[in-house]
């Protein structure tokens, strides 16, 4: 499990389930298994943009694109997967 972080201001966004190793490029919404910062919030024209205004990411439907360099993260990724 990892959590995401802005990589500004280094609030916490969310939980997320991790499979493999590798950087997290994508985030599939099925596997955030909690919003510090509601998503709604964060969501403006097809883009989640933390409270400080750095563009995290570019929601794709199914999943959001992660912007190089916007977050970081800590946690355990599961490689077994």
């Amino acid at each position: 499990m990892l959590v995401i972080k802005c990589a500004r201001c280094r609030k916490k966004l969310w939980k997320y389930f991790k499979i493999g190793s590798g950087e997290v490029l994508r985030c599939h919404k099925e596997r955030i298994k909690k919003e510090f910062i509601p998503i709604e919030k964060m969501q403006k024209e097809h883009k989640l943009i933390c409270p400080c205004g750095n563009i995290i990411a570019l929601d794709k439907g199914k999943h959001f694109s992660m912007v190089k360099k916007s977050v970081t993260y800590s946690g355990t990724k599961d490689p077994k997967r």
